[in-house]
């Protein structure tokens, strides 16, 4: 995993938090790494035990082991463990095992999910003791020996069981108990208890024998009967033993002590299960006897491993029934190379290759292997980092594979690249990454080398060799010659450091360069050598110029912008001038408010019209244009005259609309669409008549309660050739308030316009208006936030009687 390597300037000091964050990440990226290799090490294993049982392929075994955790209810990993544990592999050239039995008081069996059998019944469990043996499972990849895994397994089941130890036992030859691992208790106690002669009264002898669990819950019936570990004895006063179901090699029993009394719980007793049965597959790796090799390898065979300072191992080819090469046996192995393959725990001597790294299938390496041992000449792979402990200390060593053959064996060899190694890939790697490469030139004697990176930069070729210093401003472009030839020879005659851009022409067109450079003077102060780098900053010189060009292209845009509005902004002045205070019209208080919107700099085309006609009645308009600009003013100064016009020389309201619907469908400068209400107050009959073109209802305040008026049938203008309008009538009583209104003052985008309409309904009972500016609180209520639209208001009152 690469971290992108950012350029420091001159005199800035590295960011050692940075560093810091970009360690940690790799180290957390290498944990992760190393514990998916572990993990399909387990699942690679368990495929080969099915395998081996069914005689089935990879993929069957594969689709078997999923399927078997699907009707069982568990993870992969765990049915994988569960596996290791019970269905124990033949080996090669015998006959497959039968697959052992159940534990006592467990469903299905270690065929299900094979080709023919029926699929087990599933035994209920809580929920989080399988959400709890996930974890166990995945915990268990990174255990290494039988102590971590007693750990491992403390740590998993002591805030759930309250369990305080954790002992670990196997069976030896001569029927006594030897402790492999535990946790929880001290080393003088292991020390006394490490091995267990084959006595009667020995709790875990007695579980093994049973193949059962053995509850010890009654510490006095239990301490008459058998001889309980513990200093005193009646520290643990309850504890269980759990022999290990199934599998070959040793019998193992797993001791769970507690030190408060006390039954298990059934779901204690669950957990416990699940646990020892997980637990069993990488207690068979801890405890599987290695593959003996077919012939002992001779005495010099094995005193030149013991003796070979480096990672070594020898691999005997193990065939199938066809004659192919299938496996490895680690017939020899260093020390070394143990830790290199990053193995379960102890000597892999004697284990087959894909039992230790199953991960090495299909890899180069792998192909490597069967490549040399088919005669095809020694193998060697690609670098690769590992990481290791050295001098007690963490760190990252790069290493490849060898392979040669040795008649009918394979001898591997890691090869450790030396630190100079490493240094000239990473100065190989800053030099591709950063674009740049090295320079020096002696001026002593005139001789220059140079980086390949710096030929590439260059367009040079390498067969030519490298430039003088005095020659170097040759190669730049005409107008930068001069500005390059004085920094040359500042730094030939003055040892000034340089640090100067300079273009280039070559194939690939002119590239943006830059010299870095600085003297290395002799005793007497006198420049005798030059050392520095060419970096390629063409990519960055470009984009500087398209930024330069965006941002020129952004004020000329802004700057059109404005005068646009501004342009706007007076005409819509000139054609929509604002009362500046409250007028009466009809017997009628009239008081008009329009705030332009605050969001981008475009003015809109809402307006409205309050006059008294001929007759005395009074005529009340409010309207909005859909767009901003230039083209929504001038298409809402034509609808605004136009039908005042209308209505003042004999129009009906719904004819008015019905005309203005015409103007805009054949106006060809623009096809805008438009909402209107239109509404003639007659004063002698206090008679509201009104109509509307989509537009949303007025608003009615009486006696405090407020309504919205009932809308008669209307399209907005514009939008269809064959539009139907209504008018329709309300009555008004001395004291009531009515609102004409934009949408702008209600709309909330994406909210529903209803709830908008409803807020503006609650917004006018909180102020009816009997105080002084009651618009303006209206206003300054319902428009909190930044305003998207242009809202316009007719707020008009009917005064009280006296």
């Amino acid at each position: 995993m690469r971290e992108p390597i950012v350029p420091v300037g001159p005199g800035a000091a590295p960011d050692l938090a940075e560093l810091a964050r970009v360690v940690a990440r790799q180290r957390a990226e290498m944990d992760r790494l190393r514990e998916q290799a572990a993990t399909s090490a387990v699942v690679e294993r368990a495929k080969g035990a099915v395998m081996a049982l069914s005689g089935c392929s990879a993929d069957a075994a594969g689709e078997t082991l999923l399927q078997r955790a699907k009707a069982a209810r568990r993870t992969l990993l765990e049915e994988c463990w569960i596996t290791l544990g019970e269905l124990a592999p033949a080996r090669s050239g015998e006959p497959p095992a039968e697959p052992p039995a159940r534990p006592a008081g467990e469903t299905g069996d270690a065929t299900a999910g094979l080709p023919g059998a029926d699929p087990p019944a599933v035994p209920s469990a809580p929920d989080d003791v399988a959400s709890a043996l996930g974890r166990l499972a995945r915990i268990l990849v990174r255990t290494g020996t039988p102590q971590e895994l007693a750990r491992c397994l403390l740590e998993h089941l002591g805030q759930d069981l309250a369990a305080d130890s954790v002992m670990i036992y196997a069976r030896r030859t001569d029927g006594g108990l030897e402790l492999l691992g535990h946790a929880g208790i001290d080393e003088r106690l292991a020390a006394r208890w490490r091995q267990v002669p084959p006595f009667s009264g020995v709790a875990a002898l007695d579980a093994l024998e049973s193949g059962e669990p053995l509850w010890l819950e009654d510490f006095a019936q239990d301490s008459a009967r058998y001889l309980l570990i513990g200093d005193p004895p009646g520290r643990w006063r309850s504890r269980v033993w759990l022999p290990l179901p199934g599998g070959e090699g040793p019998a193992i029993c797993v001791g769970v002590l507690r030190e408060h009394p006390g039954p298990f719980t059934p779901r204690d007793r669950a957990h416990l299960r699940g646990a020892v049965r997980l637990c069993a597959g990488r207690l068979r790796t801890f405890t599987a006897p290695s593959e003996p090799p077919a012939d002992p390898l001779p005495d010099a065979v094995r005193t030149l491993f013991a003796a070979l300072p480096v990672p070594a191992m020898l691999l005997t080819p193990l065939r199938g029934p066809y004659g192919g090469t299938e496996d490895f046996r680690m017939d020899a192995v260093t020390a070394q190379a143990a830790d290199v393959l990053g193995g379960t725990g102890g000597d892999p001597a004697g284990r087959r290759l894909r039992e230790v790294r199953p991960d090495l299938v299909g890899t180069p390496v792998w192909r490597g292997c069967l490549d040399t041992l088919a005669g095809g000449g020694t193998y060697e792979s690609e670098p690769f980092a590992h990481q290791e402990v050295v001098n007690g200390a963490t760190e990252l060593t790069t290493y490849s594979v060898r392979v040669t053959r040795l008649e009918d064996a394979l001898v591997v060899t890691w090869v450790r690249h030396a630190s100079s190694d490493r240094q000239e890939q990473r100065l190989a790697d800053l030099q591709r990454l950063g674009n740049l490469g090295w320079a020096n030139w002696n001026l002593t004697t005139s001789e220059a080398s140079w980086s390949s990176q710096v030929f590439a930069i260059l367009g040079r070729d390498p067969a030519d060799g490298p430039v003088r210093l005095v020659d170097l401003p040759a190669l730049a472009v005409p107008e930068d010659r001069s500005a390059l030839s004085h920094a040359v020879d500042a730094l030939i005659h003055e040892g000034l450091p340089s640090d100067t851009p300079f273009r280039i022409r070559g194939t690939r067109g002119v590239r943006h360069l830059r010299l870095a450079a600085e003297a290395v003077a002799d005793l007497h102060g006198t420049p005798v050598e030059v050392h520095g780098f060419v970096q390629d900053l063409t990519a960055r010189r470009r984009a500087e110029l398209a930024l330069v060009e965006t941002e020129r292209a952004i004020v000329t845009q802004h700057d059109v912008l404005q005068a646009e509005r501004s342009l706007v902004a007076r005409l819509q002045n000139a054609l929509l001038p604002l009362p500046e205070r409250a007028v009466d019209l009809a017997g009628l208080r009239v008081e008009v408010a329009y705030l332009p919107a605050q969001a981008g700099i475009h003015v809109g085309g809402d307006w409205f019209s309050a006059i008294e006609l001929p007759d005395g009645d009074a005529l009340f308009v409010v309207g909005d244009v859909a767009g901003h600009g230039i083209g929504a003013v001038a298409t809402m100064a034509q609808l605004r005259f136009t039908a005042k016009g209308m209505v003042i020389t004999g129009s009906s309201l719904t004819g008015a609309l019905a005309r203005l619907n015409t103007l805009l469908l054949h106006s060809r400068d623009t096809h805008a669409t438009a909402t209107m209400v239109l509404a003639r107050y007659r004063p002698a009959e206090r008679r509201l008549v009104w109509a509307q073109a989509g537009h949303t209802p007025p608003l009615l305040l009486r006696d405090g309660e407020v309504t919205y008026l009932r809308r008669p049938g209307g399209i907005l203008l514009g939008g269809t050739t064959t539009p139907r309008f209504e008018e329709a009538e309300c009555r008004l009583e001395p004291g009531d308030r009515i609102l004409l209104y934009t949408d702008g003052l209600v709309e909330r985008p994406p909210e529903n316009i209803d709830v908008g309409l409803g807020r503006l309904a609650e917004a006018v009972a909180a102020h009816p208006g009997d105080g002084a500016g009651p618009l303006g609180a209206l206003l300054e209520t319902m428009l909190e936030d930044e305003r998207r639209d242009d809202v316009c208001v007719l707020d008009i009152r009917v005064p009280k009687e006296r």
